[in-house]
């Protein structure tokens, strides 16, 4: 049986970062598979990782029948999964009323419906002691005027992954969200997402990030979290009104 790490959105940014520690530190896995859209971006990392056997598989997630072949591939090959990371994501920025609702559509429809899917598609073949670990956001906590639309993505995140680590538990199947602050990725250039200058300050580096979440799924932890600005943003959120925080949040970030 083929022993696999199944990463989305490995052609750049938090996902890139994924697939290199993850092919660095999992000497036992035979193969990553990073399904993406940018084939010369997987390609560009695949000459990085010589000797690493990469699974480049060009597909949107985004749409139903990639989603599709994506399953048909597993159900064919039938690898164990020892690893699923969902780390594709998409953001813009904004007040509601300025954005395009088709530019909505797609963060969901990228953020929450591939993950979701992709999710499901795996799951029968992930075995016990195997883990899935998601991206999800800081963004997830609290509603954020200005980033609306991805907030409410991520919050579906953090809240589908909760009942799944649930769900999952008797199969010995972890699922860490891993929700950090702003993170110096070309995230922000390829949404055209204006960074705060409250946020600036608090860019955490993606090797970090991804070193913590890896870490933080071997242990087992449903959340991961990077950095004592979003450990405290996580406490404020549990123990402070919503209504007060999120007034804050649309003082300082629109």
């Amino acid at each position: 049986m083929k022993y696999i790490a199944l990463i989305t959105g490995a052609s750049s940014g938090i996902g890139r970062e994924f697939a290199r520690q993850i092919a660095a530190a999992y000497s036992s896995l035979d193969e990553l598979w990073l399904p993406a859209r940018n084939i010369s971006a997987l390609e560009k990392l695949q000459r990085e990782l010589p000797g690493i056997s990469l699974r480049l598989l060009p597909m949107d997630l985004s749409d139903t029948e990639a989603l599709e072949r994506l399953e048909a591939l597993l159900k064919k090959e039938r690898p164990l999964i020892r690893l699923l990371v969902n780390s594709a994501g998409w953001g813009k920025n904004g007040p509601v009323e300025e954005q395009d609702w088709r530019d909505a559509c797609r963060m969901l429809d990228v953020n929450c419906r591939a993950l979701t899917a992709v999710t499901m598609i795996c799951l029968p073949f992930l075995k016990r002691g195997s883990r899935i670990i998601q991206m999800a956001s800081g963004s997830a906590f609290l509603p954020q005027p200005g980033f609306a639309v991805y907030g409410a993505g991520k919050a579906c995140v953090l809240s589908f992954d909760r009942a799944l680590g649930t769900e999952l538990k008797n199969r010995g199947i972890t699922v860490t969200s891993v929700c950090p602050g702003p993170v110096d990725t070309d995230f922000f250039r390829r949404g055209g997402i204006t960074l705060s200058p409250w946020k600036k300050p608090f860019l955490a580096r993606p090797e970090r990030v991804v070193r913590k979440a890896l870490f933080d799924g071997e242990a087992g932890k449903n959340l991961s979290l990077y950095g004592c600005p979003i450990k405290l943003l996580h406490l404020a959120a549990k123990v402070l009104p919503q209504g007060m925080l999120v007034e804050i949040c649309g003082k300082l970030f629109l």
